[in-house]
């Protein structure tokens, strides 16, 4: 078990949530995703450019020494020239900038008096400007605060900003993007690096993620809020973690961080005990073709077949140690690799601490020794590639492996599926930020805030308690409703239908996440056809027993109504006298039953009677007419 306290854990959160507006940040484009083919495809090659002090931004000039090419998928009735980079920005969206400012005065931060726009420098494709446009709009305060039962958590900045590119591919020449999502707005709440564990972290997101669902005005789904993570320990780095979708994922991901440190720090600590320095690393590559020119490893042979050349380099005292493993299914050599792909565009490397294997044979690994003169401590890592591209991943590799004598490198890295990460690139720095020349600023007046203030939602811990007192809810129920999806359709459908806020609540929680389990694709259900299925339900067409049925049919036949379930499984309410005359018979029926258990005899015939009107009465009213068809029946008997 890890002493968070005693590693001196740090973190900080970004969340980045998606405005339900009507139009982008910047154009009048709607911001809606889509499928269909596009109708426009254009190429580009984007470049770095220099801040006002005339510094490039590191991150962004080893996007650009991979010389990637990208092609760029457009729409011509939904996306603009806005965000082709053909024509300059149209004002800020005016909605997405009041959907911050709720969400600044909800946390208690301070708005700015005036929003500057500013360019952020990304040149990984994924804008076609080369740039990420953010707004400061409200900065923490000391009421800013998230209370948590580890100690509160401040909030340091509000943001607007431009969401990216959807990467939908890569190709052999060229890394594919559609413009559909570029400009949709963000709002991006960062807080201060106060967050001591990795539970807290998921308390904290799910807290302020309630906050920005309050408003009523976020998109709902999958990719429409992420989670960037800034973590360090003690001895440590400052690593940025980008990209997290599932909160509940959040601990894991903090906890497999917090090892790949020590494990890095205690690799730097054996490494210092070897006496190995920076300084013994260099780029003394050589050329070891020949020697496995008879090779049986597939991955090998396919290079060699291609005229590709195998380049070796030496890592003095490294034996050991590149196969060490630093987080789960992944070692040194993983990170060796991931720097090797990402600056070299290799397809992987080899070392000698995972060898002989993979068709390498003991005979070939002992004349690579030899050939780079490797001692017992020293490891061997070789690459197959085109001459310049295998020169360059090792050069990488030397680069992590000098950064692996000292310790952890400062870089930003990218979440796996496991709650593992990779490196995905260096930390961006300060000039990586200058201004947008082509938008004016906005002053933010006290009459547009107090319009603001006087219309703010209900905070959730709000809600949650409304849910328990008022609505009955228990609380496991109260807190699912405020997770859930369905929130607003809820409280709709509570305040519209009168019908029991519990039974509502547990079919768009319960019975619908049922369903699905069960395959059925219940996503699919319009908020439109559910708030029929509880209009129905009020106006006594149907049973509540009869909900399941009735939605199984409607996801079975998409398109038609709660009526036409109800007429096609035969499910519409009976009649009271219809229903009085099938107890009746069902007691007659069963009056050896009755004569044996007499008031006992109530609870299965009552189960009986559900046999055949299952779904078409009300299981309450049932149970009444046969206590009281069975009391009438009793007292007969008596007489």
């Amino acid at each position: 078990m890890l002493d968070y306290s005693s590693l001196g854990l740090k973190v900080g959160l970004e969340l980045h949530q998606q405005l339900d507006t009507k139009h982008k940040l910047f154009c009048g484009c709607p911001t809606k995703l889509r499928d269909d083919e596009p109708d426009v495809k254009f190429l580009r090659r984007l470049r770095p450019t220099q801040s006002e002090l005339g510094q490039v931004d590191e991150a962004a000039l080893f996007e650009f020494k991979r010389g990637r090419r990208y092609l760029y998928e457009s729409y011509d009735d939904s996306v603009c020239l806005v965000e082709m980079d053909e024509e300059p920005p149209h004002d800020v969206n005016q909605e997405a900038l009041d959907i911050a400012l709720e969400v600044a005065l909800l946390l208690k931060a301070k708005p700015v008096d005036q929003v500057c726009v500013m360019r952020k420098v990304v040149i990984d494709g994924s804008n076609t400007t080369g740039f990420q446009r953010t707004l400061l709009v409200a900065i923490g305060g000391p009421e800013a605060v998230v209370e948590d039962e580890e100690g509160p958590v401040r909030i340091e900045t509000i943001c607007v900003e431009e969401d990216a590119a959807r990467k939908m591919g890569e190709l052999e020449d060229a890394v594919q993007y559609r413009l559909d999502r570029l400009g949709i707005p963000l709002v991006e709440v960062a807080t201060a690096p106060e967050i001591k564990s990795p539970e807290q972290a998921r308390r904290v997101a799910l807290k302020i993620g309630r906050l920005l669902r309050a408003t009523g005005k976020v998109k709902r789904g999958l990719g429409t809020i992420r989670q960037d993570l800034n973590v360090s320990i003690k001895d440590g780095a400052r690593i940025e973690i980008k990209g997290v979708q599932d909160l509940d994922l959040l601990p894991k991901i903090i906890e497999f961080e917090v090892v790949r440190q020590l494990n890095l720090l205690k690799i730097a600590e054996e490494l210092k005990r070897r006496g190995v320095t920076p300084s013994d690393l260099n780029y003394a590559f050589a050329d070891v073709t020949e020697l496995f020119r008879n090779t049986k490893s597939k991955v090998l042979l396919g290079g060699l077949r291609k005229g590709w050349r195998i380049l070796a380099v030496k890592l003095p005292g490294f034996a050991g140690l590149v196969g060490r493993e630093i987080q789960p299914g992944r070692r040194l050599g993983t990170e060796l690799k991931d720097y090797a792909v990402f600056w070299g565009g290799v397809q992987g490397i080899f070392h000698t601490d995972e060898l002989p294997g993979y068709g390498v044979s003991p005979e070939e690994v002992e004349a690579l020794r030899e050939e780079l003169k490797a001692g017992e401590l020293d490891a061997v890592v070789f690459t197959v590639a085109p001459l310049s591209k295998a020169e360059e991943a090792l050069k990488a590799v030397v680069d992590r492996a000098k950064q692996a004598v000292q310790g952890v490198p400062e870089e930003t890295r990218s979440a796996n599926p496991d709650g593992t990460t990779k490196y995905s690139r260096p930390r961006p720095g300060a000039a990586r930020m200058y201004p947008e020349t082509d938008v004016r600023p906005i002053t933010i007046t006290e009459e547009r805030l107090k319009k603001i203030k006087e219309a703010l939602p209900e905070l959730p811990e709000q809600k949650f308690k409304r849910f328990v007192e008022e609505l009955k809810l228990n609380p496991e129920l109260a807190e699912a409703m405020l997770r859930s999806k369905k929130l607003e359709l809820f409280e709709k459908i509570v305040s519209q239908v009168k019908v029991p806020p519990v039974l509502v609540a547990s079919t768009l929680e319960y019975t619908l996440k049922g369903l699905k389990r069960e395959g059925f694709a219940v996503d699919t259900l319009s908020d439109e056809v559910l708030m029929e299925l509880f209009k129905e339900l009020e106006a006594g067409h149907m049973s509540k027993e009869a909900i399941p049925d009735v939605l199984k049919w409607l996801l079975s036949n998409p398109g038609l109504g709660v009526a036409e379930a109800l007429r096609s499984l035969g499910l519409r309410l009976l009649a009271l006298d219809e229903l009085e005359r099938i107890v009746e018979s069902i007691v007659e029926d069963n009056k050896e039953l009755l004569a044996r258990k007499g008031e006992r005899a109530v609870k299965p015939l009552i189960g009986e009677v559900m046999k055949h009107v299952r779904g078409r009465a009300d299981g309450k009213i049932v149970s009444m007419l046969v206590s009281k068809a069975v009391e009438n029946r009793l007292k007969k008997t008596s007489l």
